[in-house]
Order: structure tokens, then sequence, then C-alpha cells
């Protein structure tokens, strides 16, 4: 499962990057590379909702064990 995590966090990372490109430079990697609208890049674009959403497991998880306060107190 903790390889899983990571990948779907890779995942989600890569997602970011993409949006955060699409607001600064209006350009869309993933449309570029795979076309515009293409069965691919439709897919791409699921799988990373998909990982997105799988984060939100591992965050509740360490909200309610307090990994995130711990953190925070390292600051």
């Amino acid at each position: 499962m903790k390889t899983f995590n990571l990948v779907t966090l890779i995942l989600t990372i890569a997602a970011g990057l993409d949006v955060g490109l699409v607001g600064l430079a209006e350009i869309d990697l993933i449309a570029y590379l795979f076309g515009e609208g293409s069965m691919m890049a439709r897919g791409i674009y699921v799988i990373l909702g998909l990982s997105a959403l799988y984060q939100i497991y591992p965050f509740v998880k360490a909200w309610s064990v307090g990994e995130i306060h711990a953190e925070a107190a390292h600051t």
C-alpha cells in the first residue's frame, strides 16, 4: 500500500504542475503531448483525478492520528 500511496502522490503532484502551467502560461502539457480531447488525454485526466481522490484517505488518516499537528510543531 505504501508504493500505491507514493505513486498516487506523484501523480497528484504531476496534476498540480499541469494545472499550474495552464494557469501561468496557458499550456496544457497533457493535451499537448497526447492530443487535445483525445481518449488518451482524457484517460490520463481521469487517472490523475482518481489519484487526487485517493490522497484524501492518507490525509484524513494522518489528521486522525495527529501527524499533521506533529509536523506543524517542527516548524
